[in-house]
């Protein structure tokens, strides 16, 4: 079975590929990865009847943090004793990046791409929410064309209650208001609707220049969005890992 890990800048989600769907899918801070040992006793703790550990056969990483890449490695090689294969976006016969340089694309957004063009026929894009909220477009000959990069939600929210004294963490939840009655529910106004008219807006000038993409969405972050922007359709919360798979199918790996 493989073993998919998305790493991101403040969660990794682990996906256990079985064949036919992801079970189980865990979502861990990436800051709190630990070493190789720590993260193989982690996971040891999590073994049931459908995630068990000598099930595994191969282990894939996207990684946009460098600094945890060294102990999934080791967690591999030396835990799990299975190959591992690092995923890249410049690798050849994955699919076509017109961004340049190519390999400056992360590989969660290639993977993206490709789980996208699993599910539907480009033109495309892909919102995905998290630490950075991307926007991932392709083109109608399935070729990954570039996107927008933004703070993501809670990277405002931390950015702004740090650099406030009086301004809490509130829940990423839609307010019944716009106008807020309290800090909680300004907060929340400017921190969702607000956020939601930013992605809407973004999302209508890329239409101009994509007229009849069909617009798609992943992340933890997406719920608490998704539904304030009527340009978003559906939400695949596994799509990362799902591009993860096609792309070590396509290379043979």
């Amino acid at each position: 079975m493989l073993l998919a890990i998305d790493v991101g800048n403040t969660h990794s989600v682990f996906g256990l590929w079985t064949g036919f769907e992801w079970k189980p899918v865990y979502r861990f801070s990436t800051p709190n990865l630990g070493t190789e040992d720590e993260i193989f006793a982690r996971l040891k703790s999590l073994e049931d009847a459908d995630f068990q550990l000598s099930k595994i056969t191969k282990l894939a990483i996207a990684s946009v943090n460098p600094m945890v890449d060294g102990d999934l490695e080791r967690l591999g090689t030396e835990c799990l004793k299975v190959p591992v294969v690092h995923l890249r976006s410049k690798r050849e016969g994955v699919m076509p990046v017109l961004y340049e340089p190519a390999d400056a694309v992360g590989a969660d957004r290639i993977a993206n791409a490709l789980g996208a063009l699993a599910l539907y026929a480009p033109p495309m894009i892909i919102v995905d929410f998290g630490t950075a909220t991307t926007f991932d477009c392709i083109d109608a000959q399935g070729a990954y064309m570039g996107g927008a990069i933004l703070p993501g939600p809670d990277t405002l929210m931390d950015s702004l209650t740090s650099k406030t004294a009086k301004l809490p963490r509130v829940p990423l939840e839609t307010p019944e208001r716009a106008i807020g009655r309290s800090t909680k529910e300004s907060l929340q106004s400017g921190l969702v609707i607000g956020y939601s008219g930013s992605i809407s807006h973004i999302l209508t000038s890329i239409l101009l220049e994509m007229p009849g993409a069909r617009c798609l969405c992943t992340g933890g972050l997406a719920p608490a969005i998704q539904k304030l922007v009527p340009e978003i359709g559906e939400y695949f919360p596994n799509l990362t890992l799902d591009g993860m798979r096609i792309w070590i199918e396509k290379v043979n790996q």
